[in-house]
């Protein structure tokens, strides 16, 4: 006789019951879709982000200085000794 088949009508304890570990393709978790979609957004807008200051280096050169003012430029020659013309 086989051992399943005489115990067919006992109840099988739920820790010993072989169906219970089987595993049926649901789908995927809706949590796991939501990270993944909000992940390749964010993984996206970063290499986006990196292409555009690359590209940004290349065609736009240095940055332009800002005129020195009147002011500060007489107040450095006051502190080498140089007299300001006009003085």
């Amino acid at each position: 006789m086989d051992f399943e088949e005489e115990f067919a009508d006992q109840h099988v304890p739920p820790s010993f019951d072989p169906m219970k570990n089987v595993v049926t393709a649901k789908g995927l978790n809706p949590g796991l879709i939501v990270l993944l979609v909000i992940g390749g957004l964010v993984l996206a807008f970063l290499v986006g982000n990196y292409l555009l200051y690359m590209h940004a280096q290349k065609t736009l050169g240095p940055k332009k200085k800002k005129p020195v003012s009147k002011k500060k430029m007489k107040r450095e020659r006051l502190k080498q000794g140089v007299s300001a013309p006009g003085e």
